[in-house]
């Protein structure tokens, strides 16, 4: 594993400055995507009016709710701004359609169900500004319903098997750390959740933001694989930390959420590897999923075996018919922080290493 670890000074640039008035901050938008939310809204949109950062915009993008989730904003967070797009756009072109309509330096996409603790920014935004090669990074995500644990859907930060399949440092498939600091190191990775994610606004504005025909589903880790494509990096910021509920809008085990998965993660290797590897992953790929599916089916659950196959179908469908709706950049042939020469299927199901550091031994 690289040591790409490091650490914030004392001095810092960000500590240089806090004495100082509005213009000395960049300006962070932070947009909470919203359909039907009204109940994580009530209870979350509080700690994050409470953010002592000072050159903040907070903003709800309604992705055309059909509940009064958008007129209780109005009614109780008056300082909240709000977007309404015209259809449910899902995750991906949801966003997208927001962000255009957004004036700032930082975007950050704040999942509803997200309780955030009040100094959350700070380090993040002190870690980006002092380089320029950084474009997106995460906080510490741990789980809202029992907060020693790290979160299913961003831990400490997520790296990616050289099969494709994602795990993060603090969480391996079903498994769910508890933390005990082990991952608090400043640490470049492979990809930061989108249930909270802090990105340079030009840069995702360069790289035409989120890959629209995902929908919803592991589009942040396709934009953080073309963000490195063009040589920026990734981090996790553990000084930063927040709390994710998880499952607010698909529920994980959901159909809809497996087809989404198995599809997006085979679009987003079809993206970003280069053909040498492409030719043999993706075969690899198509057997393990054959047999996540009928293990399914033989356990009696349909439903997941059809899901994989539709997604299947549908990757086969994208190809032919969809890849010139999506987001490219020039795949190249080369290594990256937080992809391992591994299988984590092998490491977890075959040798029973459980944990982050079982699986990616640390130096």
């Amino acid at each position: 594993m690289n040591d790409t670890s490091i650490h914030t000074t004392k001095d810092s640039h960000f500590d240089s400055i806090k004495e100082g008035g509005n213009d000395q901050y960049p300006l962070v938008a932070i947009v909470i995507l919203n359909w039907n939310g009204k109940v994580f809204l009530n209870k979350f949109l509080p700690s994050v009016l409470e953010s002592t950062y000072k050159n903040k915009r907070i903003i709800l993008a309604d992705n055309a709710s059909t509940d009064d989730s958008v007129k209780f904003v109005q009614q109780n967070f008056s300082e909240v701004e709000i977007i309404i797009n015209d259809t449910n756009e899902g995750f991906a072109k949801g966003y997208n359609t927001a962000l255009k309509q957004i004036d700032a330096d930082y975007f950050v996409l704040l999942n509803s169900d997200v309780e955030v603790t009040p100094n959350w920014i700070e380090p993040i935004i002190e870690l980006m500004q002092s380089d320029k090669l950084i474009a997106a990074c995460q906080p510490k995500i741990l789980a809202y319903e029992a907060k020693n644990k790290f979160e299913y859907a961003g831990a400490s930060g997520g790296w990616l098997d050289f099969l494709g399949y994602p795990f993060m440092r603090g969480r391996v498939f079903d498994v769910c750390e508890n933390d005990e600091g082990q991952y608090d190191t400043l640490q470049q990775c492979f990809w930061a959740s989108g249930a909270a994610l802090f990105v340079k606004a030009e840069i995702y504005t360069e790289l035409n933001g989120l890959d629209e025909y995902f929908f919803a589903h592991q589009e942040e880790i396709d934009f953080c694989w073309r963000a490195q494509l063009k040589g920026y990096k990734i981090y996790v910021q553990p000084l930063s930390k927040v709390y994710h509920v998880g499952g607010g809008t698909l529920k994980n085990g959901s159909q809809k959420k497996v087809f989404l998965n198995f599809r997006n993660n085979l679009i987003m290797l079809f993206k970003n590897l280069p053909l040498s590897k492409l030719i043999w992953v993706l075969p690899c790929r198509f057997l393990l999923d054959a047999l996540s599916a009928y293990k399914g089916l033989f356990t009696g659950d349909v439903c997941y075996f059809w899901a994989i196959a539709k997604a299947h179908f549908a990757f086969v469908k994208w190809i032919f018919l969809g890849k010139k709706k999506s987001s490219f950049t020039q795949s190249k042939n080369k290594s990256f922080v937080g992809m391992v020469a591994k299988s984590v299927v092998w490491a977890y199901f075959v040798t029973k290493q459980k944990t982050f550091t079982e699986i990616v031994k640390p130096k």
